[in-house]
């Protein structure tokens, strides 16, 4: 007994179903566009907050750098213990 058109449009109606409910069941885990984009901005807006400290701290840093070198220079036999 050979298959007819029917039967190879029932096959192929029923592996759509089946492939459909397999990616439903992957896909429910994952967020949805509008909570994937609400997660980055928040998560880029600490980026940029940890950029901009980052560039405070390095200068704060710099600038007690000189300060010290700047008092090694005027007592150079004193040294930290």
């Amino acid at each position: 007994m050979s298959l007819t058109q029917k039967d190879f449009d029932q096959i192929e109606e029923l592996l759509d179903e089946k492939l459909e409910e397999k990616l439903d069941e992957k896909l429910k885990n994952l967020p949805t566009k509008d909570e994937f984009f609400s997660k980055m901005d928040e998560v880029m807006g600490e980026l940029k907050d940890i950029r901009e400290e980052v560039t405070i701290l390095s200068d704060k840093v710099s600038n007690h750098e000189d300060r010290i070198q700047n008092l090694e220079n005027i007592h150079p036999g004193i040294t930290a213990s």
